[in-house]
């Protein structure tokens, strides 16, 4: 390789470097050119770049990086998944499963937001839940609490609401009762007025007869009178006679 070669490989490393938060070492020794570019496509889907760097001149690029560490596990054939605005876990998660199922590929370690971190930490990594999954958690923890306050707001007032309609469906049914009661009362009221009606004549024709009473009993006094009379008419007779 040119020296100019060289030198655009290197520069081409140290812009990866920088721009990379998260980087994963893999020994892909055994590993079949069909099977690197799998891995390769599988980790672009996570958003990382999967590159079979040369150990000499990464090691320049890392020094000028600022990522001294990365040269501990630059040993043997080696390749680089750079992850700049993916998913490490996902990434991370791929590596070892490649690595289990070809029984090939091995994990070195790497470098996790400026930490060095060993190849257990890299498969501790692969075991977590993926970034979809932590945020519907983080989501569902956020807002889980959320519903249940709001919920514990909204069942007193769902409760108020409820007793407030059945005490007004209450008063209605008393206010409707009073009224039924009221309509009956009155016609009772509206059928005796005429039995009153009927019986004041009735009454008015009872009264009537005393008031002609002392017409009576003056016819019957006359012939009383007139009886007198006569009698002291014959007496003063009988005395002339004599």
């Amino acid at each position: 390789m040119l020296r100019k070669d060289k030198e655009q490989v290197v520069a081409e490393l140290v812009e990866r470097l920088r721009s990379s938060d998260t980087m994963i070492v893999a020994d892909y020794r055994g590993l079949t050119m069909s099977e690197i570019d799998g891995v390769r496509t599988e980790l672009l889907k996570h958003g990382a770049r999967f590159s079979v760097v040369k150990n000499t001149l990464t090691r320049r690029a890392a020094d000028e990086a600022g990522v001294p560490q990365l040269k501990e596990m630059l040993e043997g054939p080696v390749a680089i998944a750079f992850v700049v605005d993916g998913d490490m876990v996902a990434v991370a998660k791929a590596l070892n499963d490649t690595a289990r199922q070809t029984k090939v590929l091995e994990l070195k370690g790497g470098i996790l937001q400026g930490e060095t971190v060993t190849a257990e930490q890299v498969r501790e990594l692969a075991s977590l839940p993926s970034a979809d999954v932590l945020r519907g958690q983080v989501l569902g923890a956020v807002v889980g609490p959320v519903t249940a306050i709001v919920g514990l707001f909204t069942a007193p007032l769902r409760e108020l609401v409820g007793v407030l309609d059945a005490r007004i469906n209450q008063l209605g049914e008393e206010a409707q009762e009073p009224a039924a009661g009221a309509v009956s009362e009155a016609e009772p009221q509206a059928e005796a007025e005429p039995q009153a009606e009927a019986a004041a004549p009735a009454e008015a024709e009872a009264e009537a007869p005393p008031a002609e009473e002392p017409a009576a009993e003056e016819v019957q006094e006359t012939p009383e009178a007139e009886a007198s009379e006569t009698e002291i008419e014959n007496e003063e007779e009988s005395q002339n006679g004599n």
